[in-house]
């Protein structure tokens, strides 16, 4: 299983030196964000060139792009928000394979129009569902169009907020283009942590077959987001899972400060080292 960060954990005032820091963290990918390039995450345009360079520059060193953020909020109130969304994670696809990679990170939304990430009492309603659903399919279809995987991640302040959710997703679009990122921590609230077992046990169950990227970050039992192995998540049994699934599923860090990266490999090499695989 290979280990990797988000790159954006690196603040480095060129891409060269921030690739250059995540190969002295010793890892060896990352899901990358076009931020690094010193612009927004979602670009009105990139050229193909600019893709291939990056792509280049990593190569070089040793790295692969696991995969490239394109986040935005699917499940907005406001339908123009949407589309603008849906235009630029468009932007994005169109290039995913001159990145060298095949898959664009999503993210369901919320109704809450400034915070992607913050819970909204109309999460659970049937039109913000629908409108979620109309986003994915939107964006499935340029997907498709040039053999790019999309992959949403439950969250549990988002429109899928749990494995079932996702599972639900799955079903109901039937893609092969669609597939999973497994966040546990983004599965429970800190408090929720004493049932984490069966939490971890299901949304493997029924997400596992699908799942081509997996998190790792950490949660304390007051909520607080901390780093990988700072926290009180049970990550024998969150490997143990992966391991069993028998998919080379990249290992992703993020949440955490780059002074915190070292001990985090670490602990997150230990921890698979530790690991069966299938």
């Amino acid at each position: 299983m290979q280990l990797g960060i988000f790159a954006k954990t690196f603040s480095r005032p060129s891409l060269a030196a921030t690739l250059d820091a995540v190969v002295a963290s010793r890892l060896q990918t990352m899901q990358f964000n076009m931020a690094l390039m010193g612009g927004p995450s979602m670009p009105d345009e990139i050229a193909v060139e600019l893709a291939a360079r990056i792509r280049t520059d990593a190569s070089n060193r040793g790295l692969t792009l696991a995969a490239v953020s394109g986040t935005y909020n699917m499940a907005h109130p406001d339908a123009r928000v949407r589309s603008d969304g849906l235009r630029r994670v468009g932007v994005l696809i169109a290039v995913t394979s001159a990145l060298g990679t095949g898959i664009v990170t999503l993210c369901t939304g919320s109704r809450d129009p400034t915070d992607i990430w913050r819970r909204h009492p109309d999460n659970r309603t049937p039109e913000a569902w629908q409108d979620m659903l109309a986003s994915v399919e939107a964006a499935l279809a340029l997907a498709e169009a040039d053999d790019v995987t999309l992959a949403f991640e439950p969250e549990h302040n988002n429109v899928v907020d749990s494995a079932a959710a996702g599972r639900r997703l799955l079903d109901e679009i039937r893609s092969p283009h669609l597939k999973v990122v497994i966040d546990p921590v983004n599965l429970f609230d800190g408090p929720d942590l004493d049932r984490q077992g069966d939490t971890l046990r299901e949304a493997f169950e029924l997400l596992g077959d699908d799942l081509v990227l997996a998190h790792a970050k950490d949660v304390q039992r007051d909520g607080a987001i901390v780093a990988a192995g700072r926290g009180d998540l049970d990550y024998d049994l969150y490997l143990a899972l992966l391991g069993q699934t028998g998919r080379e599923v990249p290992l992703i860090m993020h949440g955490l400060a780059e002074s915190e990266v070292p001990d985090s490999v670490a602990f997150l090499q230990a921890a698979l080292a530790r690991t069966p695989m299938r």
